[in-house]
């Protein structure tokens, strides 16, 4: 495991990694060095029919070239040994994460981290063999909780109804008050009326 320079710059070798101008590199790393024990015990017995080299140079070369970037914007993975691929996937769409650690992984201390995504058909991206693999899934639930909390001072959908409510409670409320001072109005009406009426009486008389 490693993790960026005080600089934040990225350390050699990530030149395939571009980022926004505002995201910063939080961790990056590649699968442990003991991952390799399994392709070992079993490649070694091999190696006199040269199947067994063949197995423990295909294990060397994949984890030389597989690379994992956590920012804190996003999620990367890059492997490839002949050719590069590089996939992102952002913690807005992350909806899941775990971890799993095998025989080997558990004795040696390394395990895969599995991130499922909203929307998607089961696990969309996997850091395959990291070391200490449950502090990578609470680092990568600690920059999903950081994103939440940056979009809560947004307003959201149940803030919108909110407002809407309150005007609508405040356009009741002049209605109605318009309403009552509307009989209000009558009713002067109504009290002058009568004295009229008795005057025009007392006049006929």
């Amino acid at each position: 495991m490693s993790s960026p320079s005080a600089d934040g710059e990225l350390p050699a070798g990530f030149d395939w990694l571009s980022l926004d101008p505002e995201e910063e590199v939080v961790w990056t790393g590649k699968p442990h060095s003991m991952s390799l024990v399994p392709a070992l015990v079993v490649g070694v017995p091999l190696s006199l029919v040269l199947v067994g080299i063949a197995i423990i140079a295909s294990a060397y070369l994949q984890r030389e070239n597989t690379e994992y970037v956590i920012t804190t914007e996003a999620l990367y993975k890059k492997r490839g040994v002949l050719s590069r691929d590089v996939k992102r996937v952002g913690f807005e769409k992350v909806q899941d994460t775990s971890y799993t650690q095998d025989f080997f992984g558990t004795q040696f201390g390394y395990g895969t981290v599995d991130i499922s995504t909203a929307g998607g058909a089961g696990v969309e991206l996997s850091f395959d063999n990291v070391e200490e693999p449950k502090r990578i899934q609470e680092l990568v639930n600690e920059r999903i909780r950081a994103r939440d909390g940056r979009g809560s001072g947004e307003e959201s959908t149940g803030d919108v109804l909110d407002d809407i409510l309150a005007e609508l409670r405040a356009i009741r409320a002049a209605v109605e008050g318009d309403g009552t001072r509307a009989a209000g109005d009558d009713e002067p009406v109504g009290r002058d009326a009568t004295p009229s009426a008795d005057a025009a009486a007392g006049d006929e008389e």
